[in-house]
């Protein structure tokens, strides 16, 4: 057993795992499990930069999750920063504030080296039986962009297009510095035309209609299954693995894109940090499915932070 610590800081959020690692077995055991919204890529896609108040609140989320990976006395650290920080001019600001919290650099990785973590993380312990036909479509719905990986025992193809929940809200559903309450059907189709445009720029690489299982990874995906089954709170459990058939997901898409900000947040299972995101999110989700003809997707809680973690075991 090796016990390992892995940080994912995304766009919208950072989330760290603790959990012991048997690479024997293949088992990952969870001994802490987090996740807080920080929207670090606030602004990027129009300024280039990360705002300083994402940058303080990132910073306090590092210092908690610090005393937690001391708690457990983990013996190894990865910290993999992905959308967000790559696109910013002052992201060495942001190395400099990890390094001096974590004491270890956090990784810029490309869009490539992320969809392989997803892949791995979502269908390491799918690849043990044989109910779900390969290859996968693993499709990671980020808050800067969306990463596509075809394979089956091993990637075959994959793909970073920028297509996040966050950037396609701030790019199409704020008008006068708030997200529209509810978006008009213009701003809905604008929205549609840059998601399908980013997946003819996926297909080019990626063979996304060759896939027999879709596997839906992040917060977008998890929500939209914590909807379907209408939970009474978020429940990780219930959600991992959940099916969620293409006619439900164009259900709550739609539901989501014209409800306003008050009856999203009044949704039991919802983050309060995902309620104006969660629309542009979903539609993407929504796309992907007709996109390749898929009747369902399979959800999964296991992703990027799962695949960082193995890659330090």
């Amino acid at each position: 057993m090796t016990r390992v610590a892995a940080v994912d800081c995304g766009t919208n959020s950072i989330r760290l795992l603790v959990a012991d690692a048997d690479p024997a077995t293949g088992e990952l055991t969870d001994l802490d499990r987090r996740m807080t919204i920080v929207r670090l890529g606030q602004g990027v896609d129009r300024t280039g930069r990360l705002a300083p108040e994402a940058l303080q609140r990132t910073f306090a989320a590092c210092r908690e999750y610090a005393g937690i990976i001391k708690e457990h006395g983990a013996e190894r650290l990865r910290f993999v920063a992905t959308s967000a920080s790559r696109d910013a001019e002052n992201r060495d600001e942001f190395v400099r504030g990890v390094l001096d919290i974590l004491g270890v650099e956090p990784e810029v990785i490309s869009g490539d080296q992320e969809a392989a973590f997803s892949f791995t993380g979502a269908t390491k312990e799918l690849a043990g039986g044989d109910h779900l036909p390969k290859p996968y479509l693993v499709v990671d719905i980020g808050g800067g962009s969306t990463e596509f990986v075809v394979g089956d025992d091993r990637v075959r193809a994959a793909r970073s297009v920028d297509i996040g929940c966050v950037r396609m809200t701030e790019r199409h559903l704020v008008r006068d510095g708030a997200v529209s309450d509810p978006p008009s059907a213009e701003q809905i189709a604008a929205m549609r035309a840059d998601i399908e445009a980013a997946l003819d720029l996926a297909e080019q690489t990626v063979p996304l209609r060759e896939a027999r299982t879709l596997v839906g990874l992040a917060g977008s995906v998890t929500t939209v299954s914590a909807i379907a089954q209408e939970l009474p709170a978020y429940d990780s459990q219930a959600i991992h693995h959940s099916r969620v058939s293409h006619d439900r997901v164009r259900e709550i898409t739609e539901w989501l894109l014209r409800s306003t900000h008050a009856e999203r947040a009044a949704v039991p299972s919802m983050h309060p940090g995902r309620v104006d995101v969660i629309g542009a999110g979903a539609l993407v989700l929504l796309s992907i499915m007709e996109r390749i003809g898929a009747q369902e997707v399979v959800v999964s809680e296991h992703d990027i932070l799962d695949g960082i973690a193995w890659s330090v075991a």
